[in-house]
């Protein structure tokens, strides 16, 4: 059965949505920047509204997006919110299963927080806009977001049983309404149980009949679980499924934790011991490296709020006795490596098993531990579940049932502790058991990421680790779920989360050896050769002194005024009418300069974008608001073609120059966000190659291709410096390519080194943008005032030729740059090739003897 998401799966689809572009009413008035994946998700919705799309949906519109715990479905969903906004629509509502997501997304939506998903000052086209809540649609006003919360519960209520102030049908006969519902699986039971939704009042029928209340309404769904197992919800959604993007994407695009099954032979509270001696572990590594982090563990109970109540009281008896012994204990018998690790770094950092104890028994304090099944103080709990990340937040220590298996935002849990034994009921060799599949979900909601960068070339919002298995702060990009040793129980869990995808069996996983050759380690050039990269740093805007240095045309802008005139003409008549012919449009050119102050001051004042602390942020020259106003270079250059009548230009009023003065602020406004970058390269600098290129471990797939190295080629040739090659199939076609060229290239060139870039070294593009090659070859010239040449080379497989098209033109930027450096006495000269394919080997190779002159 084919869904619509399928349909963008094709070049046609793809080249479309290329073309689509987010408007600013989206991309500026989101506090956060939208993801690769969000954008996807904008520009389907935006493209499924043009005339360019293909099958268009019936009316009223139904639409579903499917998207993984924790990818940000609330910000994808904000941000349709400002692009209906835009179309028209002024009235939303939004509802979902349980109160304690309606009381985090009122706070998201209405409320000045860290998790506030809006700009501080919303604008769509010039104008200002609200986020209001309202109790009724009667309440709403045509000039902002009027948004209604409920549970659909309340919901089917309030209409099913009219009373006064509550919402009604007529509500949604009267206005044109958004309905946003969250967790929307929950609203499709009748569909899944084939029940008759005409035969009694229920949630789905209630939703059913408020989309069909008016024709232009329309329902937005989102949810991480769509059961396409069932026939009968595959029928209802197969063409509303707009956007699939599942956790085994996320967690490929490395948005995700990963996890790990930490499995012991120990009684209940040595597991506990050893998860606690890890969270410190996080904490003291985190704070070594200037990262800001109260890592938080969550202590799972079977399935009574009695047994999670117990669970808290035995921990606390637990911490009351905390001491080196209990520490000492867990260092002698735990064979788990991070274990040993987390000691050893102790160890350095001089930590005694007694200072490891105090720290402990400090941080897990009974302040500084919640349970989470305690009703009488719901909502206060719901707050401090929901900024766990805060610094003044407490919290360390969560007990609970099933609380948290949906709703739940956090993203510094990194240890879940299953405080029963054995494998849960309902599991066998064909069906996975309904608590286990509870637990696989509960460990996907912990798997969001927690964001940190070491450096500015490092994307805060993903996982940098993967290639480095051995870096000590992998463990920081990594959710632990310890559990006793236990194969069934084990083998089912693993199961279900291999299927719910964010988990990758260790079994199905190979770690590979890449060691630098004995012989190359003791060459001069390893030693004593230098490697040259650039960064990535905020853009310079120093030098800018006009609108032209940003890419901002002086070309007129036109403004017309209104007069009121107009015709009336028949619809059948092919001709204009003669008679009520309008007046006739004249022009006047205005410079702004001109224009009183005052009013362009006014106008200038009224967005958010002028205010002069943010101006200098583009234009660090300008001294004051009145240069800018007035100098040819900025405001005072620019001239507006003013159209109307005679009657009207002779009588422009302050009130048309404001009109005026606020359209072309906004157009170069626009202009402004659509060419300037936050970001640039630096400078290029240098690094001794053995400072940048050292032995390490990979971890790859067993049935991957790159799990097959290139051993045996490359394991006696000199030139290449690790003793394998575990790359893709394209790069070992590059590698035996390079090998056919090395007599020629001897014959000119000596201290021939390929290296294979495992991420030890990016370069940047003009915009900042990070480029991590996956070759950089050395070779010295023989001649007198030799020159190293140090080339980036880059493989790319047919799948991956247009879409990393911009990496191919940096390394031509850089072989037009002509890059050469002097450090001390010696030359070093950068230059690149064309991506090496397969498929046109013969011209990589004419552009490989052109560039080294072989």
């Amino acid at each position: 059965m084919d869904y619509r998401h399928e349909s963008f799966d094709n070049p046609f689809a793809r080249k479309a949505l290329a073309q689509v572009a987010v408007p600013l009413a989206i991309s500026e008035n989101l506090r956060y920047a939208s993801r690769p994946y969000q954008v996807e998700a904008f520009k389907r919705f935006i493209y499924l509204d043009t005339e360019d799309f293909d099958e268009k949906p019936s009316k009223p519109l139904h639409i579903l997006f499917n998207m993984a715990t924790g990818s940000g479905k609330t910000l994808v969903m904000a941000g349709l919110m400002l692009y209906m906004y835009q179309k028209g629509y002024r009235n939303f509502l939004f509802f979902v299963h349980s109160n304690n997501i309606i009381q985090k997304t009122k706070d998201n939506f209405l409320n000045a927080n860290p998790k506030y998903l809006f700009a501080d000052k919303i604008s769509v086209d010039g104008e200002d806009v609200l986020i209001k809540e309202v109790v009724n649609f009667d309440e709403a006003d045509d000039a902002n977001i009027n948004i209604k919360f409920t549970t659909i519960q309340q919901l089917h209520s309030d209409l099913n049983n009219t009373k006064e102030n509550s919402i009604t049908f007529a509500d949604f006969e009267n206005h044109e309404i958004v309905l946003l519902a969250d967790e929307a699986h929950h609203l499709s039971s009748t569909t899944k149980n084939q029940a008759d939704l005409d035969l009694v009042p229920t949630w789905e029928n209630t939703v059913d009949k408020i989309l069909n209340a008016n024709f232009d309404n329309v329902l937005l769904e989102f949810t991480a679980t769509l059961d396409y197992e069932s026939q009968a919800i595959a029928e209802k959604y197969k063409d509303k499924v707009l956007y699939r993007y599942d956790l085994a994407e996320f967690r490929t695009d490395k948005y995700s934790k990963e996890i790990n099954l930490v499995r012991s032979v120990y009684e209940e509270q040595e597991r506990i011991v050893q998860a606690l001696i890890l969270n410190l572990y996080r904490q003291e590594l985190a704070t070594a490296h200037n990262i800001n982090l109260k890592p938080v563990i969550l202590f799972k109970a079977k399935s009574t709020i009695k047994e999670s109540e117990q669970n808290k009281e035995n921990f606390h008896a637990l911490i009351d006795g905390f001491d080196a012994k209990t520490v000492a204990h867990i260092r002698k018998t735990s064979t788990v490596p991070i274990v040993a690790k987390a000691f050893t770094f102790f160890s350095s950092a001089g930590l005694t098993d007694g200072e490891i104890a105090k720290r402990i028994k400090s941080h897990f304090k009974e302040e500084n531990c919640l349970s989470a099944n305690n009703d009488k103080e719901a909502e206060l709990n719901q707050i401090r579940l929901n900024t766990l990340e805060d610094e003044s937040n407490p919290i360390r220590a969560i007990f609970a049932v099933q609380k948290l298996n949906e709703g739940w935002d956090v993203l510094n849990l990194f240890d879940i502790v299953r405080l029963y034994d054995g494998q849960n009921s309902g599991g066998n060799n064909k069906k996975i058991g309904k608590t286990t599949l509870s637990e696989a979900q509960l460990i996907g909601r912990g798997a969001r990421y927690f964001p940190f960068k070491l450096s500015d070339d490092q994307d805060r919002y993903k996982r940098k680790y993967d290639d480095d298995v051995a870096n000590d702060l992998k463990i920081l990009e990594e959710l632990y779920y310890h559990t006793k040793e236990d194969n069934r129980y084990i083998s089912e869990l693993k199961k279900a989360l291999i299927e719910t995808g964010i988990y990758v069996d260790d079994e199905s996983l190979v770690t590979k050896d890449l060691t630098l050759k004995p012989d190359f380690k003791k060459t001069d050039f390893y030693m004593k050769g230098r490697v040259f990269y650039n960064k990535r740093v905020e853009k310079d805007n120093s030098v800018v002194q006009s609108f032209a240095d940003l890419g901002i045309t002086k070309n007129n802008f036109e403004h017309i005024l209104s007069s009121g005139e107009g015709q009336i003409s028949s619809a059948f008549s092919v001709e204009n009418d003669a008679n009520g012919v309008t007046s006739k449009i004249e022009s006047k050119d205005i410079k702004v300069k001109s224009i009183p102050e005052h009013v362009i001051r006014f106008a200038l004042s009224d967005s958010p974008f002028y205010y002069f602390s943010r101006l200098t942020k583009y234009f660090p020259n300008i001294g004051s608001l009145s240069n800018f106003i007035k100098r040819e270079a900025y405001l005072g250059g620019i001239t507006i073609t003013v159209k109307g009548t005679k009657e009207r230009l002779d009588n422009i009023s302050n009130r048309d120059y404001l009109s005026a003065i606020k359209g072309l602020l906004f157009d170069i406004e626009k202009g402004m966000k659509s060419n300037s970058v936050e970001f640039e390269a630096s400078e290029w600098f240098s690094k001794y190659v053995h400072e940048a290129f050292n032995d390490k471990q990979i971890r790859v797939p067993k049935d991957d291709e790159r799990a097959n190295g290139q051993e045996t080629f490359v394991g006696n040739k000199d030139w290449y410096a690790y003793n394998a090659n575990y790359g893709t199939s394209e790069e070992k076609h590059f590698v035996e390519a390079f090998s056919r060229r090395f007599d020629a290239l001897g014959k000119k060139y000596e201290g021939i080194y390929l290296l294979r870039n495992e991420r030890e070294l990016k370069i940047h593009n003009k915009s900042g943008d990070a480029f991590e090659p996956d070759f950089i070859l050395f070779c010295k010239q023989k001649a007198k005032a030799a020159m190293t040449y140090q080339v980036f080379i880059e493989p790319k497989g047919n799948h991956l030729l247009k879409h990393d098209k911009w990496k191919e033109d940096f390394l031509q930027e850089i072989r037009d740059e002509k890059l050469v450096f002097l450090i001390d006495t010696d030359k070093y000269r950068l230059t690149g090739l064309p991506f090496y394919n397969k498929g046109r080997e013969n011209e990589f190779l004419k552009d490989f003897d052109e560039v080294l002159s072989i």
